[in-house]
């Protein structure tokens, strides 16, 4: 059964990216060997990825291209008002619910697990339409005052796992449900 993944960082704080989309504050924060859900692990487990408009432009702003190309394999949905210039292959534009592609998303994750890339707003989407399973976060030793909430809504949660990589305090939960 697919599950849908929300694999993230946040600061101290509560935030994503500051008040200007940056995420120097985590680039920054020494990293380890050691971590609950090793990357390489985690992405291996991936057949699909959904994002937002902010992610996708920040992933492509930031060298997330080889060789023009988008930086996954995984084929991609981006969530958007706006179609990308130039397409990207193996990104497909989307807009609307989240549940109304839910069968194209698991379709193309082809029985492996869905990523929600980003953002905040995209991950509390998701999690309305029943399409969040997990909640993978790893937690910088930095408050930004301000910017990207690392979700909206209001959601309960069962801690799963937890532990440390250099600096980040890691935690992954299950998601339960909408609070109330």
């Amino acid at each position: 059964m697919t599950r849908y993944r929300f694999y993230t960082a946040t600061s101290l704080d509560g935030f994503l990216a500051d008040e200007h989309d940056s995420l120097d504050w985590l680039l920054s924060q020494p990293t380890g060997e050691e971590s609950i859900l090793p990357y390489d692990a985690f992405v291996a487990e991936v057949g699909a990825i959904i994002t937002g408009r902010t992610t996708y432009d920040w992933v492509l702003e930031h060298d997330g291209t080889v060789d023009g190309a988008w930086v996954y394999t995984q084929p991609t949905f981006l969530f958007t008002h706006r179609p990308p210039e130039p397409a990207r292959e193996g990104v497909t534009a989307v807009s609307g619910d989240p549940a109304a592609h839910r069968a194209a998303i698991e379709e193309a994750a082809d029985g492996k697990d869905v990523w929600i890339v980003g953002g905040g707003d995209l991950a509390a989407e998701c999690a309305r339409a029943g399409m969040l399973d997990e909640v993978f976060v790893s937690i910088a030793p930095v408050t930004l005052g301000a910017g990207r909430p690392l979700m909206g809504g209001q959601l309960d949660l069962e801690l799963l796992a937890h532990g440390t990589n250099g600096a980040l305090l890691e935690a992954r939960y299950r998601v339960l449900g909408a609070r109330g």
